[in-house]
């Protein structure tokens, strides 16, 4: 028996290869699905089952594509209902790979549909779980992502998966491997592990939604409180995932087109579309398309787009750099967003070289950051989230958390210069380019962020 992590960093999501006897199954697959095709022929095995732990908010699972390509079923828990042919397991049902079994454990709460997958070896001995978003190293899910479609509060659902865990997941033994569909960074939990695998005895021990003195009130208070609006994209991609996409080929052969520079300005005005960057964020800054928005590759990519892009039908034109293009459509894709209409050809300095206007955002050091501000009252945006704003920060900067960036725009002072810094200088410029396109240029960027401001003399709160 084989088990496979194949984790997505960008999208802190973990999905799984199982393998035995000359058989494999596939859990939660992301959207682009030939490796694991790939996978499965280069070892001579056949692809039995496609194993959904619920319907993702997060991301556009594989599982129709790679349905499509095998001719395995697709496999759900109780309570599942696809708009397209699909095994809806009952709780307790056991599916074959080779020499080792799937049981269904249905564990509603973060969605009615959730199951947990627990596989075991060919001794029949209780080997791991697949826990999907019911639990995850140091959280469990949220239970506030299918409250409109269920008709109930995520209080009810709260208490669903306070049930599920103490009689379907507690109860297996301490040894029992946990594989969870997400690791740190993803928004589906609030505080997860940078570890992406774990055995069930040590959650028992530090994760607090599985304390075992722990009241259903209590945990309900817990597991709701301090929960941060879901981003936008997230029912989009439930949607997708239930009622079916195109093939990611489709999406790829669309967008893979280049569009001269002469006719690149003309393409985003007749089509709508944004302009999106996607370079290094120090690239973006000494030269753009003007009003153009920066989410770098190199960085939270995907889940940056699904956050700050309102609809997933949203036309998108790239400027990024060579043999880069079919990594940033892909990654578009795996979030819902498949109308990317093109790329720049020659990128960027193909624009600068026409003669086109050019913008740049002003960037500096933590050293000249230091300087500037030492005698003067300086307006400084912190586009961190609330809880790193909260826990270390400049003593008089103000939390603009880049998710609600537009909230702020009434904070802007009118002429002299302001700052922006994140942690590291990733979302701080993505905010910088934001701000530009909305007409507010008068912004100094931070560069290295607050990892470098902590290094000057600043007052840090």
């Amino acid at each position: 028996m084989k088990v496979e992590q194949i984790y997505t960093g960008c999208l802190s999501q973990g999905a799984y290869y199982i393998e035995s006897d000359g058989e494999a199954a596939i859990i939660d697959p992301l959207r682009e699905v030939n490796s694991y095709i790939e996978k499965a022929k280069s070892n001579n095995v056949k692809i039995k089952y496609i194993f959904e732990t619920h319907f993702h908010a997060d991301f556009v699972s594989g599982h129709l594509t790679l349905s499509k390509k095998t001719g395995a079923p697709i496999v759900y828990g109780p309570n599942a209902d696809p708009n397209y042919d699909a095994i809806i397991a009952t709780d307790n049902q056991v599916f074959k790979i080779g020499n080792c079994t799937i049981t269904v454990l249905h564990t509603p709460g973060h969605t009615m549909e959730s199951s947990t997958y627990l596989l075991k070896d060919h001794n029949g001995k209780d080997y791991a779980i697949f826990s999907g978003d019911t639990l995850f190293l140091g959280d469990v899910g949220r239970p506030d992502l299918s409250q409109k479609s269920d008709d109930m509060t995520m209080e009810d659902l709260a208490g669903i998966q306070y049930e599920s865990l103490r009689n379907r997941i507690m109860p297996l033994a301490d040894d029992v491997i946990v594989y969870p569909a997400h690791g740190a960074g993803s928004a589906c939990g609030k505080n997860m592990m940078k570890e992406t695998v774990d055995i069930l005895g040590n959650q028992k021990k530090m994760n607090y939604a599985l304390r075992a003195d722990m009241t259903k009130e209590e945990f309900i208070k817990e597991v709701t409180e301090g929960l941060m609006p879901p981003p936008t994209y997230f029912p989009l991609n439930v949607k997708m995932n239930k009622e079916g996409y195109e093939d990611i080929d489709s999406i790829i052969d669309r967008g893979i087109n280049p569009v001269s520079v002469l006719e690149f300005e003309k393409t985003a005005n007749d089509s709508g579309a944004i302009i999106l960057d996607v370079r290094h964020q120090q690239d973006f800054a000494k030269g753009h398309i003007p009003k153009s928005i920066f989410i770098g590759l190199k960085g939270g990519f995907a889940p940056w787009v699904g956050t700050l892009i309102a609809d997933v039908k949203q036309p998108i034109l790239l400027v990024v750099e060579k043999g880069k293009e079919e990594e940033a459509i892909t990654r578009l894709s795996r979030v819902g967003f498949d109308n990317t209409i093109g790329y720049l050809e020659g990128g960027f300095s193909a624009w600068k070289e026409s003669g086109n206007q050019i913008d740049k955002v002003t960037s500096i050091s933590a050293q000249q950051f230091e300087i500037e501000i030492k005698n003067n009252d300086s307006v400084i945006f912190d586009v961190r989230k609330n809880s790193e704003y909260d826990n270390e920060r400049i003593d008089s900067a103000i939390n603009t958390p880049l998710d609600v960036i537009n909230n702020y725009l009434s904070d802007v002072p009118d002429e002299k210069n302001f700052y922006v810094h994140c942690a590291g200088g990733y979302r701080s410029m993505i905010a910088a380019s934001i701000l530009k396109s909305r007409g507010v240029h008068n912004l100094i960027e931070i560069k290295g962020g607050f990892k470098s401001i902590k290094e000057t003399a600043i007052p840090i709160t």
